[in-house]
């Protein structure tokens, strides 16, 4: 009997073991498909509520303490920054990025100014947006983009690939035609849309240089500028919403033309009012 209650023992003990290994792996499963880190501190708890519980208020909360209590401030101040962006909260998350990225490693302060130049664009902020993205473009022509290297890694849409620092300057540079452009400022943005353009071409960087070239009045050359993409000779001019939009101002481009045409010829009630007015002189001598 007692060897029978050992043995009995024994196979609860493994049974016991098994569950473990499933529920750990169970465990492991859940934090990769969820892409968030395991643990019960307060960053990961912050994560399970952003990610999992779609609360993001909840998580606000959960990663200011994460970045009180010093746990993983990079990634809290950053991610927090993030939700407080997509809850309307933009102001908010600038001055949570001011007062705290002294606390954030030198590693992580090129993709902290990256959220910042988001942040400054949502709030509508331009001399401040503009005013980052020159520092960026400096550090560039410095070398000490990237952290020092040649490429680096970026995610959009879930996706990772390599972005060259060509790549990034012509993409800095299309952010700051494009905020030069919310103040009116269309010959500062037509020259930093061509420099864009040099270095890495797309259709809807050509899109904006368009209507730059519109806002001074260059209508031919706009018209040769946009219809490049619909000819297809540039990356993206396969875009659906880039496409609508390049017919759009062509199409405004060819009334303005036409509206332009008409006002060179004089009005026909001019010219009626200019004969009445001779003839009431000849009746006057009468």
């Amino acid at each position: 009997m007692e060897g029978f209650v050992r043995g009995e023992g024994k196979g609860k003990e493994i049974e016991s073991i098994e569950e473990d290994n499933c529920t750990n792996k169970d465990t492991t499963i859940f934090h990769v498909i969820h892409k968030i880190p395991a643990g019960d501190t307060p960053y990961v708890r912050a994560k399970h509520l952003q990610i999992v519980e779609k609360d993001p208020e909840g998580s606000i909360v959960w990663f200011w303490k994460a970045i009180n209590a010093g746990d993983r401030v990079d990634s809290a101040l950053k991610d927090m920054a993030v939700v407080m962006k997509q809850q309307d909260r933009a102001e908010e998350a600038v001055e949570a990025i001011k007062s705290f990225r002294h606390l954030c490693s030198n590693q992580s302060q090129e993709s902290i100014d990256n959220i910042l130049i988001d942040l400054y664009k949502a709030c509508g902020k331009m001399e401040e947006h503009i005013e980052l993205l020159k520092q960026k473009l400096e550090k560039v022509y410095l070398g000490e983009a990237f952290n020092g290297k040649t490429t680096k890694k970026a995610r959009s849409h879930g996706k990772k690939f390599q972005v060259t620092v060509t790549q990034e300057t012509s993409r800095l540079l299309g952010n700051l035609g494009w905020a030069y452009m919310q103040q009116n400022n269309y010959n500062a943005a037509e020259a930093v849309y061509l420099k864009a353009q040099m270095l890495d071409p797309d259709a809807n960087k050509a899109c904006n240089l368009g209507i730059c070239l519109m806002k001074q009045g260059r209508l031919d050359e706009a018209r040769k500028v946009l219809q490049d993409i619909l000819n297809e000779k540039l990356p993206g001019s396969n875009d659906n919403k880039t496409v609508k939009r390049t017919e759009e101002l062509l199409d405004e481009i060819e009334s303005q033309a036409l509206f332009s045409l008409i006002s060179r010829v004089p009005p026909m009630e001019d010219e009626i009012i200019e004969r009445l007015e001779y003839l009431m002189q000849d009746w006057s001598q009468f």
